[in-house]
């Protein structure tokens, strides 16, 4: 029984605890090397960064599913390979052979025309009517939040006074209890924030991803090349980093063991020899570009993807072996690179990365981000995000990643803005012995995180209630303690005063 590309059998794999697992794989590709057969397997369910060559005594035979035959093009009149008639094209014979009638020259004779009218045919795709997307009253509507003096983790936001009753959320020796009342007949109990991962439009269809100007990828151009690692190991510098994803480098160095990388202006190259010789010749040191924040070792280098075009292309190729979503490798012009690096006595080494785009509509400050394998699991993947909204509180703007984000990126940036937004609650004091307020916009402007970003954190950390037309933010001794544990690991912020940066109206630019 022979195994071929798109089976499907449970495959062999050792899981976070080392324990054996058979999960269920497809065979993306077969190949033989010395005389064996190695197989490239896509766990169902999985992230594709987990696919790998495994060799025959991993797979499990008995439960070997062979790939269904595509349905074959259905046929009209009972002729093969034509395709059936759409109404759209019937109406339009019937328009076409109308017109056709009615502007041929008279000779004697006429031209029969259909004896069927035209019918009419929309076009226009059936949208069943959306239901109510839930969300927090509007900045018109004034939201207000304050404080209960009888508990400092009891905050309010005041909306309009005939709202229905939803819930109230009480705070008892660290627990939290919610009591719902009867709902009412004909009122729908409304909550609030939306999911920022969701890419569905409001009638429930699902949107393409944007492409204009965008470092977003468009998956329907997928094929079995790009859905399989193309690049076995790469050297940069001192540490040798395992790809996760498929990468467009010259196919000539993609059998090669080892891709070796400059550390410092990122040039690929074949051999090590090859390396030695490029680093007589570099005199890089540091990313190319304006250093415009140092505080120890950490540095920040602003990078233009116009003017240091070579450089914006070699870190999206390495960029790509880690990131699967977002992809850009040419077209850097309208992007800016923002490079993250550690100093010692050799030079700056690259620690990670984020591109923004030099004119965003959508309120975008990032377009891509990445810890370097190396240094993840250390903050700098948190350091990464305060500095892009740091950057977007000196342009006096709010800001949001372009959507979708990572398993790994959206980890991150709910961590970061959770930390974020309950900082700033527990620094809300009373004034005069009133309970303190605070509105939502007003924590978008403190933080420059979007407003669609700040419930969307409140929601998920299912701090946000309705009760008595206001929305009560209560936040649980257990949120507290473990905010509190949170922040005392973390040790790497971002230093406003360490910040040497000023924004450039790109509209006036032209071409940049």
């Amino acid at each position: 029984m022979e195994i071929v590309e798109g089976c499907r059998l449970p495959v062999l794999r050792k899981n976070q605890e080392n324990e054996d697992e058979w999960p269920l794989a497809e065979i993306l590709s077969v190949k033989d090397t010395l005389g064996r057969k190695l197989f490239y397997v896509h766990y169902i369910d999985f992230n594709k960064r987990l696919d790998e060559w495994v060799t025959p005594d991993r797979l499990d035979m008995k439960k070997l599913q062979f790939p269904k035959k595509e349905a074959k093009t259905p046929t009209k009149n009972g002729l093969p390979g034509s395709r059936p008639s759409s109404p759209e094209r019937e109406v339009r014979k019937s328009l076409d052979l109308n017109v056709q009638a009615a502007s041929a020259p008279s000779r004697g004779k006429t031209l029969p025309t259909p004896k069927r009218k035209a019918e009419t045919v929309s076009l226009a795709s059936q949208v069943t009517p959306a239901t109510s997307v839930p969300s927090l009253p509007s900045s018109a509507e004034a939201t207000q939040a304050s404080v209960y003096p009888a508990a400092r983790e009891t905050f309010t936001t005041k909306t309009r006074e005939d709202e229905p009753l939803t819930s109230i959320t009480t705070v008892t020796n660290g627990t939290t209890r919610r009591v719902l009342p009867p709902s009412q007949p004909g009122r729908k109990r409304k909550t609030c924030g939306t999911d920022e991962d969701s890419q569905d439009s409001s009638d429930g269809i699902p949107t393409a991803p944007r492409m204009t100007g965008s470092l977003v990828s468009d998956r329907s151009h997928d094929d079995i090349i790009t859905r399989m690692k193309n690049i076995d190991c790469i050297e940069l510098g001192r540490h040798r980093l395992k790809p996760w994803y498929f990468s467009p480098y010259p196919q000539e160095l993609t059998t090669l063991p080892i891709l070796y990388l400059c550390e410092f202006c990122l040039k690929y190259l074949k051999s090590l020899k090859c390396l030695q010789r490029h680093l007589t010749k570099c005199n890089l040191r540091h990313p190319p570009g304006n250093e415009i924040y140092r505080k120890g070792t950490i540095s920040f280098f602003e990078i233009d993807g116009r003017k240091n075009k070579t450089y914006s292309q070699n870190l999206c190729l390495l960029a790509k072996c880690f990131l699967d979503h977002k992809t850009l490798y040419y077209d850097t012009d309208p992007f800016l690179f923002y490079v993250m690096t550690e100093y010692d006595c050799k030079g700056f080494h690259i620690v990670g990365y984020f591109s923004k785009e030099k004119e965003s509509t959508e309120d975008y400050n990032v377009a891509c981000i990445l810890t370097l394998p190396p240094y993840q699991r250390r903050g700098y993947g948190k350091l990464l995000i305060e500095f892009s909204y740091e950057l977007s509180k000196v342009e006096g703007k709010t800001g949001t990643p372009e959507k979708p984000l990572s398993d790994l990126g959206l980890l991150s940036y709910r961590s970061y803005w959770s930390q974020t937004i309950l900082e700033i609650l527990m620094d809300l004091k009373s004034d005069n012995g009133e309970r303190p307020q605070i509105t939502i916009n007003e924590i978008s402007e403190i933080t420059s995180v979007k407003k669609e970003d700040v419930i969307s954190t409140l929601q998920y950390l299912n701090l946000i209630n309705y009760y008595k037309g206001q929305y009560i933010l209560t936040l649980s001794e257990d949120i507290v303690d473990g905010h509190e544990r949170a922040m005392q690991k973390r040790h790497l912020r971002i230093d406003p005063k360490c910040l040497h940066f000023t924004p450039k109206d790109w509209s006036k630019r032209g071409k940049w």
